[in-house]
């Protein structure tokens, strides 16, 4: 049976211990917190500070700019921009999307020569898809690939290539979409969700239909600019608010600067690991608890200066596409590992003078 030890000496080493565990624990936190994020801009190759875009595959950063597009392959150091003179459809570069090393780009005002483009060498040629593929808009806001199905958000519908674009079908307000303008799409186990400018709305057959949901089911606002679904919870970027469905998207609730929202006007979402990251209007809203609460990132914190277009996490790095002309690409620093504990000492392992171990509980220290 043990007593209680009374050598003070060893309660001293004890209480010392946890106080040099603590102090490293802090230290990390705040050598985290302490971090800014780094903004690469024109100076580093890309070809407009004005993003739309950023996608991350493989440590390979594809930038969507208003002149270009732009790719790094050493974490963002350099890039070399991809133009017409590359066979892109604009220099004008709404949204980027790798899939199995093909890369597709969507453009925005080139005309009958504007539509979606596609790589099959990396980067260095595109074929450009159009009105002649059945593209019916110039405008083409954003793109996703499943299973080899080609998604395209246009602003004269949603249109589906199931060939590899070599024809696409639209789908419009009669098919049951909110609105022909789809700012972003985005498909999860099957299932199409199209942000459009009147609702959020799903298709669970393939397009054929769709059924849109509004404010009244508790979207913040009807004008959607983009959607993210995570372990069947499905996060929706608004105008007013970033609304969140835990339901399939029958009931939502809208998070807002009231809720610690850097701003009201949300332009896109994702999420990584559980972790939700909202590009607003004021940087990149962070939250950990399912939008309960947030942490804002924005100019302060070394994000470019101007409006935040795009997230995107790989790897535990954040890549924030900003709007300006002081804007460009901000990245985060890789995450860091928390220090190892300090070695233990025969103090902190608690032995006394005749070697004999000593066993520790927060109330009474036994020999």
């Amino acid at each position: 049976m043990y007593t209680p030890l009374k050598n003070n000496k060893l309660k001293v080493f004890y209480y010392f211990s946890i106080f040099i565990t603590h102090f490293f624990s802090v230290l990390f936190l705040n050598t985290v917190n302490a971090a800014e994020y780094a903004t690469k801009t024109t100076a580093d190759g890309l070809g407009s500070n004005y993003l739309y875009d950023v996608y991350v595959k493989n440590g390979i950063i594809y930038a969507s700019t208003s002149s270009g597009l732009s790719i790094s392959t050493d974490g963002g150091n350099t890039f070399t921009t991809k133009t017409t003179a590359n066979g892109l459809g604009s220099n004008e570069i709404t949204g980027v999307y790798v899939d199995n090393g093909i890369i597709y780009v969507t453009t925005y005002g080139g005309g009958f020569d504007s539509g979606l483009s596609i790589s099959t060498d990396g980067g260095n040629t595109f074929v450009t898809k159009g009105f002649a593929e059945g593209l019916l808009s110039d405008w083409t806001y954003g793109v996703y690939v499943d299973s080899g199905t080609i998604y395209v958000a246009t602003r004269n519908g949603l249109s589906i290539s199931t060939d590899g674009g070599n024809s696409f079908t639209t789908k419009y307000t009669d098919d049951g979409l909110g609105d022909d303008i789809v700012y972003e799409v985005y498909v999860d186990n099957g299932i199409i969700y199209a942000a459009t400018d009147y609702g959020l709305s799903t298709s669970t057959d393939n397009g054929s239909t769709f059924t849109t949901k509004h404010n009244l089911a508790g979207l913040g606002k009807n004008w959607v600019q983009g959607v993210h679904v995570d372990s069947g919870a499905i996060y929706v970027a608004t105008r007013n608010g970033l609304s969140i469905s835990t339901d399939g998207g029958n009931i939502f609730i809208t998070k807002t600067a009231t809720d610690g929202l850097g701003d009201d006007v949300v332009n896109k979402v994702y999420v990584d690991n559980g972790i939700i990251y909202a590009a607003t209007n004021d940087g990149i809203s962070i939250s950990t608890d399912g939008g309960d609460t947030f942490t804002n990132k924005n100019y302060a914190d070394g994000l470019g200066w101007g409006i935040a277009h795009r997230v995107q996490v790989e790897n535990g790095i954040i890549y924030v596409a900003i709007w300006d002309s002081f804007g460009g690409l901000s990245i985060s620093p890789p995450p860091v590992s928390p220090p190892p504990p300090p070695s233990p000492t025969s103090a902190s392992i608690g032995l006394n003078t005749k070697k004999q171990p000593i066993f520790f509980s927060r109330e009474r220290i036994f020999k």
